[in-house]
């Protein structure tokens, strides 16, 4: 397979010195390093001396054998009966994603099964992938959308409106079957035409008809690619895991105090440390959210003051045993942060290592004090793998104008321009730009004359001498115009190589989605990234197609 590894730094630089191991002092805020090979052996074998802190494997199996039920392959039940035996998993989870969300999902699910497969054959024993949507998640702005290029090779954003109703969690905003038709109408519009294209929109039309909400669509999306793998799925607001939460959440509850100190103490060695803090570390804030019944199910943040918690306008109040017996008797009302929902993954699952992006990776570095505050162990820390896909067409265009990946992604429009003034052998800028020195010159006399002879024309002048240089400069940029569009057509070719590579400036695994993907290839493209060796530390590849 064609590919070549590109060092592609993350902007966190946490996570670069826990990556590259390039800072002693940051190794205790995660004990585990993924590139360190005896690392992965003592992790299992403290999986098993913590066996009986964690949920039951049998009843967790059975949640999960249940939601995975609309999308089962003998791969996933294989998976599942593992889980019920007690395997550990690797895992890694994202908000759903309106059609998967952005390529960095799939990359993230690859890395999991890939990563799996890999700890499998290193360990010897089972290791299960497992993929954790965050459907508890309530930002609907980050889910509800994403970016495909159409047959004109432009970047359109599509986009599902929430509908009316409180702010709740995306897995219980409910999405009728017309925004389903649309969506996929729309789609439909947008990608190219191809041979995989009819099938392509039967499955996802499928997948549709079986969908209540964002969650369900992006579950049997993951389940469609990634059910041959054994790959499975849970959504973190099911009330059947909610359930086997509910001692976890009644712990973190009674010992809120000291998780908050926890994550303060982290976050307060995290900046001594001279890093930035990638989770907010608020005073007073539980961690935890509810999901309020008086105001429909709005997902609300807990703060502590006066010996209760409230919400941010202290408008609701909940006592501790209020919350307590939410614990008990409704724990589908509660719902983690960011900073106790690693706790909640590792208290459900035996969990050897878990695949996180970059900023992920950052935050996490808050959570190794509260895992120690509750007996637990933070998890090996497994960078998420990342691609770049370039097809065939992106590669041609790339040799014909002597471009690396780099030149795209750190100096693009200046390589674009120096190749169109590498083709100007009419010398317009140099013979414009002498045109100019030349007319100041010869001007500048003239305004000395009119100056002295009335001091109120020099301003004139000046006026005048500026208006014929906006002039000349107009009739540049209308000759340099003309002249660039004897290129159009390389012009548009550089454009796409950009587009392709590096979209709105940003890498491609962030932007695009990879529905264009399918379309053109089926599932090629997919079964070349799973085909990859797997890399404990992460690392980007450049894969072409």
């Amino acid at each position: 397979m064609n590919t070549e590894h590109y060092d592609l730094p993350s902007a966190q630089p946490l996570t670069e010195a826990y990556i590259h191991r390039t800072d002693a002092n940051i190794e205790s805020l995660y004990g585990y390093h993924a590139g360190r090979e005896q690392d992965w052996a003592v992790r299992l074998k403290k999986l098993e001396e913590l066996s009986g802190s964690r949920a039951n494997p049998a009843e967790l199996a059975e949640v999960l054998r249940q939601y995975n039920s609309p999308y089962t392959t003998p791969e996933v039940d294989a998976s599942i009966r593992a889980i019920a035996e007690g395997a550990p998993v690797i895992i890694g989870g994202q908000q759903a994603g309106l059609w998967s969300g952005a390529l960095l999902v799939i990359h993230k699910a690859v890395s999991i099964v890939s990563g799996a497969k890999w700890a499998s054959e290193k360990l010897g024993r089972t290791v299960v992938p497992v993929f954790w949507i965050a459907g508890e998640d309530h930002d609907w702005d980050e889910a509800n959308h994403t970016f495909v290029l159409n047959a004109e090779q432009e970047l359109r954003k599509l986009i599902v409106q929430r509908p009316e109703g409180p702010r709740t969690s995306v897995s219980r905003t409910a999405v009728e079957t017309d925004s389903w038709n649309a969506m996929l109408e729309e789609l439909e519009q947008t990608l190219p035409h191809s041979d995989f294209k009819p099938g392509l929109l039967e499955q996802l039309r499928q997948i549709a008809d079986q969908s209540r909400s964002l969650s369900d669509m992006f579950a049997g999306i993951l389940s469609f690619l990634f059910g041959k793998e054994g790959l499975v799925l849970l959504d973190a607001d099911d009330p059947k895991l909610r359930k086997i939460e509910a001692p976890m959440f009644r712990r973190m509850i009674e010992e809120n105090d000291e998780l908050e100190a926890a994550y303060k103490s982290a976050a307060e060695k995290v900046k001594s440390l001279g890093y930035q803090l990638q989770a907010d570390v608020v005073e007073g804030s539980a961690n935890l959210f509810v999901f309020n019944p008086a105001n429909g199910d709005e997902r609300t943040l807990l703060h502590k003051r006066g010996g209760q918690f409230q919400d941010r306008k202290a408008t609701a109040f909940w006592t501790k045993e209020q919350l307590l017996q939410l614990a008990d008797e409704q724990p589908s009302q509660l719902s983690n942060n960011v900073l106790t929902r690693p706790i909640m993954q590792d208290y459900l699952f035996p969990v050897l290592g878990t695949v996180l992006g970059p900023g992920e990776i950052a935050y996490w570095a808050l959570t190794g004090e509260a895992f120690r505050k509750l007996g637990m162990e933070m998890p090996i820390i497994v960078p998420r793998m990342s691609f770049t896909l370039v097809e065939g067409t992106i590669a041609k265009h790339m040799m014909k104008y002597e471009l690396s990946f780099e030149d795209v992604a750190k100096r693009f429009e200046a390589r674009k321009q120096a190749w169109l003034s590498e083709q100007d052998q009419l010398s317009i800028e140099e013979r414009f730009q002498d045109v100019k020195q030349s007319f100041v010159a010869m001007y500048g006399p003239l305004l000395e004359l009119a100056g002295s002879i009335q001091p109120g024309l020099l301003k004139l002048g000046e006026t005048n001498r500026q208006k014929i240089v906006e002039q000349i400069e107009y009739l540049e940029a209308k000759t340099k115009d003309a002249f660039n569009k004897q290129y159009d057509a390389s012009i548009r070719q550089l454009d796409r190589i950009a587009l392709s590579l590096w979209p709105s400036g940003k890498p491609q695994e962030r932007v695009i989605n990879m529905s264009g993907y399918w379309n053109r290839y089926g599932s090629a493209w997919l079964e070349k990234l799973l085909e990859l060796p797997f890399s404990p530390t992460g690392g980007h590849q450049l894969v072409y197609l």
